[in-house]
């Protein structure tokens, strides 16, 4: 199938990208990564004591997306919460290193969503979250709302990005979508299981399987599809995207059309931040005229290089060519 899309219709689809503007709708994070070395057990507790020698920020859910559009030279509007605090600075400040707009990120009394890793020997000893995760209050909601609303009207494309953080509560999906849906710019969400059936009239809905069939309480059986109209019927979607592991992805259509999209990552060094890329391609793609089918595999091939590099990773368009003419090559 991703023979179907010819070089040039990638190069002008890549080119179109780059002169579009996504509004970013979700849950924003702050990663941090400390890496050092252990060479002794505490005497306090059978622990390792990890003498820290680096310390790295990265961006992450919503943020991650942001910067995936970003590094197209697209523009985005990333409407997130981010907290008074040292987090809130940082990702405010990562934002606005990379061009994102950041006057719709929303500062709150909550802390900012702070994932803390800690890695000695390329082995992760040990996570920490610091977060709160229940819906945001109404205080909160309206100037999310408004944001949402700012965002979205100069929008040539929205992505809602859920991470059950409390951003995405059904006023915002609400708004959200009929804002977008009267200017009639296309659609991607990335769901979680709390606000599942939220979402009729998105153009692609990018669950993963397992999200998809605890919602639909049955399997999802791709090789014997005729529950499918079922399954849309429920949703009320344009297209599902499901993500298959090494089998790649699947395009499923409304209109009962199923296309397989293999895998053409060359190198698995690392999955995180995969999802977050397929996603910003997918919007960048489709604002640019892209079909569905041709948005699936452009954000493949984008998903085959990110996987190959640590940690969550941006992908340039020069990335995906290259990865393109690679495989044309095979």
């Amino acid at each position: 199938m991703p023979r179907s899309l010819s070089r040039d219709r990638l190069v002008a689809l890549l080119g179109a990208s780059a002169g579009r503007r996504v509004a970013v709708v979700g849950d924003a994070m702050l990663d941090v990564y400390l890496r050092g070395d252990v060479d002794r057990i505490s005497p306090e507790a059978p622990v390792p004591v990890v003498r820290v020698r680096d310390r790295r920020y990265a961006l992450g859910g919503a943020g991650n997306v942001a910067q995936n559009v970003c590094a197209v030279g697209a523009r985005c509007d990333l409407v997130a919460t981010v907290g008074e605090d040292a987090g809130g600075r940082q990702l405010r400040a990562m934002l606005a290193g990379i061009s994102a707009h950041v006057d719709s990120l929303v500062t709150t009394t909550r802390p900012t969503t702070t994932k803390t890793r800690i890695v000695a020997r390329s082995q992760q000893v040990v996570r920490v979250d610091e977060e709160e995760d229940d819906d945001h209050g109404d205080e909160d909601v309206e100037r999310l709302l408004a944001a949402v609303h700012a965002s979205v009207e100069r929008a040539d494309a929205l992505v809602l990005e859920d991470y059950n953080k409390g951003v995405l509560v059904p006023r915002v999906i609400e708004a959200a979508m009929s804002a977008a849906q009267a200017r009639a710019i296309p659609i991607v969400v990335d769901p979680k299981y709390r606000n599942f059936f939220l979402y009729r009239g998105a153009t692609i809905f990018k669950p993963n399987r397992r999200e998809l069939e605890a919602a639909l309480g049955a399997d999802v059986d791709l090789e014997h599809p005729t529950a499918l109209p079922a399954t849309f019927d429920r949703l009320g979607v344009g297209h599902l995207l499901l993500t298959l592991g090494e089998r790649g992805m699947v395009l499923l259509s409304s209109n009962g059309v199923i296309k397989q999209v293999p895998t053409v990552a060359r190198e698995v060094y690392d999955v995180v931040g995969a999802g977050d890329t397929v996603t910003a391609y997918l919007a960048l793609v489709l604002a640019a005229g892209g079909t569905p089918t041709e948005a699936a595999i452009i954000a493949n091939f984008a998903a085959g290089v990110e996987v190959g590099k640590p940690g969550a990773a941006t992908v340039s368009p020069d990335e995906v060519l290259e990865a393109y003419d690679a495989f044309m090559e095979t």
